[in-house]
């Protein structure tokens, strides 16, 4: 019975005794902090330039000189131009339309005819002048009155020849003005006249505009005009969006209309394009018309030691979070000289940075350990 009972219990007092003694032959494990998390990132380098400060603007092309043709005579319209058409260009000198001139050039010789007769009663009254003239000298005893020496009759006379002259100079010009000719290099706009119809003076023709150079309003608001020297007339370049392909053209800033608009505030500089279809040389691919939108890259003054970076960057306080030379997060306060819609140009805070993070962080804390994937320069 004692044997039965004292067996179980010296398996248990073994295996507790082997128990102990491999619990005694393994070393505590040592207790360790956890390594922080290292958070991955993209940047940016760091890298000073020169950079010129280029404005953009958008405006609508719009002729440099626009004209309303205007009867000055009346009369049926018997001849127009091969390029009296909507779209059709004509050089400076060119005759557009003639009128029927025939009562004019009866008008024309009726004066020519007045003037002759001016000038033969002209001559008659200064010859009966001298003939007084002389009868009165051979008698000296009595005073020669005014109307004796004929001087009224005379004076009459060259007043109805200076009259006379100026009939024939408004007759010569109505028979001139029958026949419309083009004030300078143009393309019609819209006809409004054609061969049959009747006009009288006042009658609109057609509207016509110059092509020998165009002229783009390009607003400029109040920040914008540090950037640029308007002055100095800097060149522009328009771009246009023409079916599938960006289309562009060269101009220059040609003046400024002097005031702010008093309802957007912004100035407004007029650009101008020389030839803009083509007329002269072949400058462009393809023509800058009348009408179209353009947008304008207007060449702005340079600034030195700029560094470029995206507008995403930025956080509240202009402060940009940077990588310092141990890999840690640090934030930046920086200088903003221009911000656009893509990009900040900062020209100060920065020095000793090789770094900025690109990465928009959730409430970064300084000194985070972060590592890298380099996104290149910062103006790309």
């Amino acid at each position: 019975m004692l044997k039965h009972f004292l067996l179980p219990v010296c398996i248990v007092a073994l295996c507790s005794a082997g128990a102990a003694w491999m619990i005694l032959q393994e070393p505590a494990p040592a207790l360790k902090n956890p390594d922080p998390p290292v958070l991955l990132v993209d940047v940016v380098e760091v890298e000073t330039q020169d950079i010129s400060l280029n404005v953009q603007a958008n405006g609508t092309v719009t002729p440099r000189t626009e004209t309303t043709l205007v009867s000055e005579v009346s009369g049926q319209i018997i001849e127009v131009s091969d390029s009296f058409v909507a779209g059709g260009f004509f050089a400076e000198g060119d005759v557009l339309i003639r009128i029927d001139d025939r009562n004019y050039q009866a008008e024309l010789k009726r004066a020519e005819a007045a003037v002759a007769a001016a000038r033969t009663k002209v001559t008659q009254e200064q010859g009966l002048a001298d003939y007084a003239k002389r009868t009165e000298e051979t008698r000296p005893d009595k005073a020669a009155t005014d109307l004796a020496l004929r001087k009224p009759q005379l004076a009459e006379a060259q007043a109805n020849l200076v009259f006379a002259l100026a009939d024939l100079e408004k007759r010569q010009g109505d028979l001139e003005r029958t026949v419309l000719v083009a004030p300078y290099a143009g393309m019609i706009r819209s006809k409004l006249a054609d061969v049959g119809q009747y006009v009288s003076a006042g009658t609109r023709l057609a509207d016509i505009f110059a092509v020998d150079a165009v002229e783009v309003r390009l607003p400029l608001p109040d920040r914008d005009l540090p950037f640029v020297d308007l002055e100095a007339q800097p060149e522009v370049e328009f771009t246009a969006e023409l079916g599938d392909e960006i289309q562009s053209w060269q101009g220059r800033i040609s003046r400024t209309e002097g005031v702010f608009d008093a309802k957007s505030r912004v100035l407004y500089a007029v650009a101008r394009v020389e030839d803009p279809y083509n007329r002269e040389t072949e400058r462009w691919e393809y023509p800058l018309r009348v009408g179209t939108f353009v947008n304008a890259d207007i060449a702005g003054r340079t600034a030195e030691d700029v560094v470029v970076l995206p507008r995403s960057v930025l956080r509240s306080g202009n402060l940009v979070w940077v990588v310092g030379n141990a890999n840690e997060l640090l934030p930046r306060q920086v200088s903003i000289l221009r911000a656009d819609e893509n990009r900040i140009y900062v020209n100060a805070g920065l020095d000793g940075v090789r770094l900025v993070c690109l990465t928009n962080l959730e409430n970064p804390l300084p000194g985070t350990i972060v590592r890298y994937t380099d996104k290149g320069h910062g103006s790309d």
